[in-house]
């Protein structure tokens, strides 16, 4: 089954929580077929805080939605990921963007993701590996969503060379 994962962080040394992220993730979950570069996002929702860094990817794996979200939210604790207020500066966040056509709703998952719509600094990394899935209740390919999402929140490819703020 394939997966679409969107890694975020915001808490130095971002890049190497990131890498640390996937590694575990192909112990675990399964293997990653596709990511994303590393896209460097203005924070939503609690503003006030660093850029994130953010990668999508594509993950082959066996589990089933709620085992994925269990082993998500195990690696997120084993990179060293601590709880903060919402939408608050992190090590890691694994979000659940889709799980292939799969449409799951629970009180602790809801796939499709239910902001990804909505948010391009989850839009244009997986617009990058997976331009034409479609949304599974939208009907939109990830593309079309990409280009008629209202977000203008900053998202720019990252470059190590640059100046991160």
């Amino acid at each position: 089954m394939k997966v679409y994962l969107l890694l975020g962080s915001n808490i130095e040394p971002r890049i190497e929580y990131i890498n640390l992220t996937l590694q575990l993730i192909e112990e675990s979950v399964g293997r990653i077929e596709k990511a994303s570069q590393l896209y460097k996002t203005a924070a939503w929702g609690n503003e006030n805080q660093e850029d994130f860094l953010n990668k999508a990817i594509c993950v082959n794996t066996e589990l089933v939605p709620q085992k994925l979200l269990s082993e998500i939210k195990l690696i997120e604790v084993k990179v060293g990921r601590q709880t903060r207020e919402r939408w608050g500066k992190r090590e890691i966040d694994i979000d659940i963007l889709l799980i292939e056509n799969l449409v799951v709703k629970t009180s602790q998952l809801e796939v499709p993701h239910p902001q990804l719509h909505l948010r391009n600094f989850a839009l244009l990394p997986l617009k990058e590996i997976a331009p034409n899935i479609i949304h599974p209740t939208l009907i939109k390919t990830i593309d079309e969503l990409a280009a008629s999402c209202a977000d203008i929140k900053a998202v720019e490819i990252f470059s190590p060379n640059k100046k991160t703020q």
